[in-house]
């Protein structure tokens, strides 16, 4: 009698335990997504370029309902939550100001006298970020990877391709927008900038996958703890 009443006071605060950690969650993603909503609301009042915002900010607005639809289903970690909140303001403060105008960029120009503002790098160093440890993290929990070198490889490459692929849509803007693309584009002159924003992803992707992947892989053993129907 007293087993079987010991295992169900364990079993109770396992339980509440859970559901104090899913409060928490929630919590969480309701201020970073308080967050991002309030930034692209004040971001969209008096922007530099109405067109260029709209161009910039167009990720948030195509990400922002997929998580919200896809979260009930699949959940994901708090640290990518976390990861596409700020690549989201990161976009949405670029839109603002366009991403050669950005003024913290020009304080970082000034500080180490660079010949342009950098914050559009800043914005190619998350964008290889985020794809990598979303990569990651499907790839784990839909068990198609196992563990090992290759499941790095390949969201690097992932990533890669997501920046690519941004490349190609920033060059077919250009086309279709002639001269107007150009606070889009933000090369600020440089004929290598391509080859640049690609490099920034790929450091972004390899540092991310390198150093967050143990907070990751905590994370989604919690998720799937937590929530087996998830994983």
């Amino acid at each position: 009698m007293l087993l079987h009443v010991r295992r169900f006071a364990l079993h109770a605060a396992g339980r509440l335990a859970t559901m104090a950690a899913s409060m928490q969650d929630k919590t969480l993603y309701a201020m970073l997504g308080s967050t991002v909503l309030l930034a692209l609301i004040f971001s969209g009042i008096a922007p530099y370029d109405r067109a260029t915002w709209l161009l910039e900010v167009a990720p948030v607005l195509i990400a922002a309902p997929l998580l919200l639809w896809s979260y009930p289903r699949f959940p994901l970690t708090r640290l990518l939550y976390g990861v596409i909140a700020v690549h989201a303001l990161v976009l949405i403060l670029g839109g603002a100001y366009s991403y050669a105008r950005v003024p913290p960029g020009f304080w970082v120009q000034e500080w180490f006298d660079l010949s342009r503002n950098p914050y559009d790098k800043l914005g190619h160093f998350i964008q290889g970020v985020t794809p990598a440890l979303l990569a990651r993290e499907i790839l784990l929990r839909r068990r198609f990877v196992a563990y090992g070198k290759m499941l790095g490889f390949l969201a690097v490459c992932v990533a890669l391709a997501f920046s690519a692929f941004y490349e190609l849509i920033e060059w077919w803007v250009a086309l279709m927008a002639g001269q107007g693309a150009e606070d889009f584009l933000g090369t600020q002159g440089d004929p290598w900038d391509t080859q640049s924003d690609m490099f920034m992803a790929f450091l972004g992707a390899l540092l991310s996958i390198t150093l967050l992947a143990t907070t990751q892989d905590r994370q989604m053993a919690g998720l799937s703890r937590s929530n087996p129907a998830a994983v």
